[in-house]
């Protein structure tokens, strides 16, 4: 579970620590309003990269793991939740540095027939492989949530048991210039709908471009529907999207949610 966390003094410059074992291992590109966020797990002798980010990232990233402690050979496994480019784009680099052989790429087969063209050459494992569950030696285990069209065909998400932490891609997640690694909103925020005039008086309001990722990235409602209604399902107690923000309180996370399932205007709806 993730603690008290204030985004004071975040050097995001270095790996940042989001539980006991978990790291935020993202670049902060604060011009492009795109915030990726690669995740790592650390279990013992063995670590697993959710996530991992784009070619262009990929030196951020490797380094931040590094400050970690960790050696790039402990990491067994990479888990993808969707096929994007700054998601898999670095997919080859990792290989050269990790030199695993049984090195492990995880993901649902509908994104498999798309990672398989960023030049892997390490064995691609389905979801359906694991029975939708991977296991580390320790026996931690990481449960796989298909979430289809949100936005990918193949799009799921990971959860973490033992720290509550869920792995949502793209869902929660956030396009837009301003931006803090951890999400905190005010009860304010709950019945709030002005987001030009905040009643606590802050400049700048997330929410809204939550709502507009969402509006634009996902394909319909129909979709955004299914997929939250199914993680709803799930007993986390933060969520760690692969843009935006970390959500680690459970009532921002549900001011969050209540936005996104009562959308209308969600991809071809926004259209049709």
């Amino acid at each position: 579970m993730i603690g008290n966390i204030a985004n004071i003094n975040l050097d995001y410059g270095r790996p940042i620590k989001i539980t006991e074992d978990i790291y935020w291992v993202g670049f902060y590109d604060k011009p492009s309003g795109l915030h990726c966020n690669p995740y790592l797990i650390i279990d013992g002798a063995e670590a697993a990269v959710i996530d991992g980010g784009s070619r262009p990232d990929f030196p951020t990233v490797m380094m931040k793991i590094l400050q970690t402690g960790i050696e790039p050979s402990s990491i067994t496994t990479l888990i993808y939740q969707h096929y994007d480019p700054d998601l898999c784009g670095s997919i080859p680099n990792f290989e050269d540095i990790i030199g695993r052989d049984d090195l492990k790429i995880i993901s649902d087969k509908e994104n498999n027939m798309f990672i398989r063209h960023y030049a892997a050459s390490s064995n691609l494992y389905s979801l359906e492989h694991f029975n939708h569950s991977f296991e580390f030696s320790s026996g931690r285990k990481l449960q796989f949530v298909n979430t289809p069209y949100s936005h990918c065909a193949g799009s799921f998400v990971t959860f973490d048991a033992q720290t509550g932490v869920l792995f949502t891609s793209d869902l929660f997640g956030s396009y837009g210039a301003e931006w803090d690694l951890f999400l905190t909103l005010e009860k304010e925020c709950k019945d709030c709908t002005d987001y030009e005039n905040c009643p606590t008086g802050k400049t700048y309001c997330p929410l809204p471009d939550i709502i507009r990722f969402h509006e634009k990235i996902m394909t319909s409602k129909k979709a955004l529907r299914f997929s939250l209604e199914r993680i709803s399902k799930v007993p986390f107690t933060s969520i760690a999207p692969q843009h935006g923000s970390v959500i680690p309180d459970a009532e921002d996370i549900k001011i969050v949610y209540d936005r996104l399932i009562s959308l209308e205007k969600v991809g071809i709806d926004r259209i049709i």
